[in-house]
């Protein structure tokens, strides 16, 4: 096949938003409702509705437990926004963030059989959207928060996590971290090296960073082996500004303290010097990470580069500065290291085992399940996870977790896991084959032609 050109490579990098700007104003959004029940004429509203539906209410008021049983509550998660940190888009408020939670809600439907509503709320305050959130349990099975500005994110999820009785999940931290764990464990065994002794460096120190640092460490990442970075530099003991907003933003400060054992400082080029591993997550590029810095890491290393919607460098500079293996955030390129690999699964197997929320433990085996499942299909330098199209990783992860959660003791419903992979392909399968039929009927009509 014959190599593109940069040229070529940029006008098809840009592919996706003029496509983007021709249909979503044709199809007016990407989520709509449908019946799981069948109407076979108008009589059945008297089971559906009024007369019928007393009794599962009144079943439901002296079993709260049984809603699980009677309504679709095990099997929906609301996708909670404030617009407040939208892609690599910044605040750009509630409505403008609606199409990437309807694209959230999809993603949720198709890849892992999940009803999903988004729900934009009109407050940048973190108690009323904690509040708020609350107000929700009872009609949800899950919540997912969505691009939630740093570092309240991290406020409103340990609060809704302790508070509520249903699993609560950031997706921008937890859902990031589990892929990122995943593609870090594949590249390093490609290039031979170890997960415990490799030296990294993380560019950003917002939600998905923080979080995924944590995970690294419980995993068993020695802290001293990470470097991080944020917009003043590299994290360490002497970072008085980092010290005196700790109340604020304790996370980081954590870090500065535990990480970095050689207690390096300076900026990104420093910190890139030398390592193994670098994952990016921080504003958009291209350029925000140089060729030569990539130049000064060790051999056979590993970049993956994943702010959105542009990667801090182009995968193919990465690779001409000397990287072994890239990864972005984008399906448009190999290695997309980007979490729709990731929440569907993890959520389909906490909800069919009825959690009572997503501990880090729970993501880490997720991420060991999305890393065997490429590494029985075959690792390649431009294969180190799955893709969205191989369907069998949701289903393994729903596996694992649901398994996890029951060893741990958090799950209402304990299953074998026969059943949750039989459940979960069940859900998966019913999702994709409903959206085949409905276009098949053109009730979900075909894009228009340019």
């Amino acid at each position: 096949m014959k190599e593109l050109t940069r040229e070529e490579l940029l006008k098809k990098a840009d592919q996706p938003n003029k496509e983007a700007m021709r249909l979503h104003p044709f199809y007016q959004g990407k989520l709509q409702t449908a019946l799981k029940c069948p109407v076979r004429d108008f009589s059945d509203f008297a089971i559906w509705y009024t007369p019928g539906v007393a009794k599962p209410c009144l079943d439901i008021a002296a079993n709260p437990a049984a809603v699980y049983q009677h309504t679709n509550k095990a099997n929906t998660v609301a996708v909670v926004s404030d617009g407040t940190r939208v892609l690599g888009l910044g605040d750009i408020g509630p409505e403008a963030a609606m199409p990437v939670m309807e694209g959230k809600g999809i993603l949720f439907k198709y890849l892992g059989g999940i009803d999903a509503i988004p729900i934009c709320l009109n407050t940048k305050d973190p108690d009323e959207i904690i509040h708020t959130v609350k107000l929700l349990e009872p009609s949800f099975g899950g919540i997912n928060l969505e691009d939630i500005s740093n570092p309240k994110c991290f406020y409103i999820l340990d609060r809704l996590r302790s508070e509520m009785n249903i699993p609560v999940w950031h997706d921008d931290q937890q859902g990031t971290a589990s892929i990122e764990l995943a593609g870090i464990i594949n590249a390093l065994k490609i290039v031979g090296k170890d997960l415990e002794k490799a030296i990294y460096c993380i560019v950003g120190s917002g939600a998905a960073n923080i979080a995924l640092v944590r995970i690294m460490i419980t995993a068993g990442v020695p802290p001293r082996n990470i470097i991080m970075v944020d917009s003043k530099g590299i994290l360490n003991r002497q970072r008085e500004d980092l010290e005196s907003d700790k109340t604020n933003n304790p996370y980081k400060w954590d870090f500065a303290c535990r990480t970095n054992g050689e207690n390096r400082s300076g900026d990104i080029s420093e910190a890139i010097k030398g390592v193994d591993v670098l994952v990016a997550a921080s504003k958009p590029g291209p350029d925000v990470i140089k060729k030569n810095w990539i130049a000064s890491m060790n051999k056979d290393s590993i970049v993956f580069v994943v702010a959105n919607p542009v990667p801090e460098i182009w995968p193919w500079e990465a690779k001409d500065a000397g990287a072994r293996i890239v990864g972005t955030g984008r399906s448009d390129f190999p290695n997309q290291i980007n979490n729709s690999i990731g929440f569907p699964g993890i959520f389909r197997g906490t909800l069919d085992v009825h959690a009572k929320t997503i501990t880090d433990e729970m993501a880490i085996t997720a991420a060991y399940a999305i890393a065997k499942t490429a590494e029985e299909k075959g690792l390649r330098e431009d294969y180190v996870v799955p893709t969205m199209n191989e369907w069998e990783v949701f289903i393994n992860q729903a596996v694992a977790v649901g398994l996890k959660a029951i060893e741990q003791g958090i799950a209402r419903r304990p299953l074998t896991a026969d059943q949750i992979r039989q459940m979960a392909y069940d859900r998966i399968r019913n999702a994709r084959d409903m959206t085949r039929v409905l276009m098949e009927q053109g009730i979900i009509p075909a894009p228009p032609e340019e």
